[in-house]
């Protein structure tokens, strides 16, 4: 038996370690800063030359992006990580030729780290909107990737970007909308997007007076003839990532 013991202590010792979970060079995660007046600049999630950037984010702005989720109904989670009770800056520094995926695992651990991000995953039954390819197929330019930050006015109703990934397309649908999107297109790389449509579901963002008038095409109809895009309701079981826990102060930097 003492045999057998020493035997499985050694194969212990030589067990080669875990490899290091990938790390930003630097990287800083703070309370934002209240505003000063009535107006806020927020900043989603950008990546630019390795260097990615949230401002005055919600914690689920920050998960959303980190883990590439379309929709709210995407992700489930104590309620102050909805609201704007907590907002972060997040400025992090990867190194030179890092691919954007690599970088947002970088963001999750970042966040494991800075807020004590705990998640898992399960599937939910819900109703959602499939974005797929119409009959006929897209009707999408290819565009090249952005060299810098892309100025792509969007509001409910008018969506107008050089350069857009589907994937963004369906978050911004699903936001203006206030219906899960999902984009499954199959359409890898970014696209010019030129989409107009009248808003039927009236949330804070469609209240805008240079949203597109009330007797125009609708989404369905917009998305069809515009992009050749198709967007289906279907109802199944979609993965939401749930946040068991977080830390509503960040850990010093």
């Amino acid at each position: 038996m003492k045999t057998l013991h020493l035997a499985a202590g050694l194969a212990l010792l030589a067990a080669p370690p875990l490899p290091a979970q990938p790390q930003f060079e630097v990287a800083t995660v703070k309370l934002s800063t209240p505003p000063a007046g009535d107006r806020i600049m927020i900043n989603l999630g950008n990546i630019l030359r390795e260097r990615l950037t949230l401002t005055n984010a919600t914690v689920a702005d920050c998960v959303k992006f980190a883990y590439g989720l379309a929709a709210d109904a995407q992700l489930a989670g104590p309620e102050w990580i909805f609201t704007g009770a907590v907002r972060l800056d997040v400025v992090a520094q990867a190194p030179a030729d890092t691919p954007r995926e690599q970088m947002l695992l970088m963001l999750r651990n970042l966040l494991a780290d800075r807020i004590k991000l705990v998640t898992h995953r399960e599937p939910r039954e819900m109703s959602y909107l499939a974005m797929v390819p119409a009959k006929g197929g897209p009707k999408l330019e290819a565009a090249d990737p952005p060299a810098g930050p892309v100025n792509a006015p969007s509001i409910a109703g008018r969506i107008d970007s050089p350069r857009m990934p589907m994937a963004t397309l369906a978050r911004l649908l699903s936001r203006f909308e206030r219906q899960t999107v999902l984009d499954m297109t199959g359409l890898n790389g970014f696209y010019k997007v030129k989409l107009e449509w009248t808003v039927e579901n009236l949330g804070r963002g469609a209240k805008d007076d240079a949203a597109p008038p009330p007797d125009g095409p609708s989404l369905y109809t917009a998305i069809q003839k515009q992009l050749g895009l198709r967007l289906d309701a279907r109802k199944g079981p979609v993965e939401v990532l749930v946040v068991d826990s977080a830390s509503r102060v960040p850990v010093e930097n």
